[in-house]
C-alpha cells in the first residue's frame, strides 16, 4: 500500500502550492520536486486564489506570520476547499504565541483542512486550546514514547474523528492517524532534529501524497512520513568524516529523489493500531 502511494505520486506529478515560511521554502520547494510532484510558492493574497485553483493540495504551513500572508491562507484555504483539493495545516509553533495559536486554530475550524501535522506540543495545542512548546519544537514534557503509546494513539484517533482530519504526530515515534487506524512509524533518526525544516518538507510532500491518492490519504501521509524518515536514515548513514548537518539535509533530498518502491518495502518500520 505504501508503494502504491509512492508510485502514484511519481505517475501524477501533483501541483502543490505551499504557503510556508521563509526559513525552509526552498528545501520544501526541492522536497517535493525530489518525491515526484511539482511546487508552487505565493503568499501574496491578490495571487493565492489564483495559484491554489491551478494545483491539486494547498499545504499551510504558519512558521513566519505576518498579516500579509495570514490573509493569503485563509483566501487560498477557501478557494481550496471549494475546489475539494488538498488542504493540510502545518501549525509550526503553535503555543508558543497567541498570534500562532489563534491562527491555527482558526484555520482549523474555519478551513477545515484534511490532513493536520506537527509535533505533539502543537497538535495538544489545537486540540486542547492551548500547551507549550519550545520555540517550534516540542516541549520536553511533551512526547509519544513506548509508555504513553497507547494513550497517543487514543488521543490522535480522537482528535481526527472531531476535526475530520488525518492526524499526523511526527517525533522519536511517529503516528498518523483517522478515526479508525493509526499507523505508529519509527523511521527516522535523532540528527535530523538537527536541520531546520525537515518537518516543512514532510508537509510538503505528505500534501504531493494525498494528492495523488485521495481514496486514502491515511494511508498516503503515512507513506510520505516513512520516506522522510527512511530518507534520513539512509542520508545519515552516508555521511562522511567531517560531514554534519548541512550536508545531512542535501543527503535527505537525495534519499528522498533515489528511493524506489523496494527501498521503501524493506526499509519502512510501521505497524496498524
Amino acid at each position: 500500500m505504501l508503494e502504491k502511494a509512492m508510485e502514484n505520486v511519481r505517475k501524477e506529478t501533483p501541483l502543490v502550492h505551499n504557503i510556508t515560511n521563509y526559513v525552509t521554502v526552498n528545501d520544501v520547494a526541492n522536497a517535493i520536486l525530489a518525491c515526484g510532484a511539482s511546487p508552487i510558492m505565493s503568499d501574496e493574497p491578490q495571487d493565492v486564489s489564483d495559484i491554489t485553483s491551478i494545483c491539486g493540495g494547498l499545504n499551510i504551513n504558519i512558521g513566519t506570520l505576518n498579516e500579509r500572508s495570514i490573509e493569503a491562507m485563509f483566501v487560498a484555504g477557501k478557494r481550496a476547499k471549494e475546489l475539494d483539493h488538498i488542504v493540510l495545516l502545518d501549525p509550526v509553533g503553535a503555543g508558543a504565541s497567541k498570534l500562532r495559536t489563534d491562527t491555527a486554530t482558526r484555520i482549523m475550524n474555519e478551513i477545515k483542512p484534511d490532513i493536520i501535522r506537527g509535533n505533539i506540543s502543537e497538535i495538544k495545542t489545537l486540540a486542547l486550546g492551548s500547551g507549550t512548546t519550545k520555540g517550534v519544537d516540542a516541549d520536553i514534557a511533551d512526547s509519544v514514547t513506548e509508555g504513553n503509546l497507547s494513550d497517543m494513539i487514543s488521543f490522535a484517533k480522537a482528535f481526527s474523528k472531531r476535526t475530520n482530519a488525518v492526524i499526523a504526530i511526527t517525533g522519536a515515534i511517529d503516528l498518523v492517524a483517522d478515526s479508525d487506524k493509526c499507523y505508529v512509524i519509527r523511521n527516522g533518526v535523532l540528527e535530523m532534529s538537527r536541520i531546520t525544516g525537515t518537518g516543512c518538507q514532510l508537509s510538503g510532500i505528505a500534501t504531493a501524497y494525498a494528492v495523488a491518492n485521495k481514496d486514502d490519504i491515511t494511508n498516503a501521509v503515512a507513506a510520505a512520513v516513512c520516506v522522510m524518515g527512511l530518507a534520513g536514515e539512509i542520508g545519515f548513514a552516508n555521511l562522511k568524516e567531517n560531514e554534519g548537518n548541512s550536508t545531512l539535509r542535501n543527503r535527505i533530498i537525495d534519499a528522498i529523489c533515489n528511493m524506489d518502491e523496494e527501498s521503501l518495502t524493506k526499509g519502512a518500520k510501521y505497524e496498524l493500531r
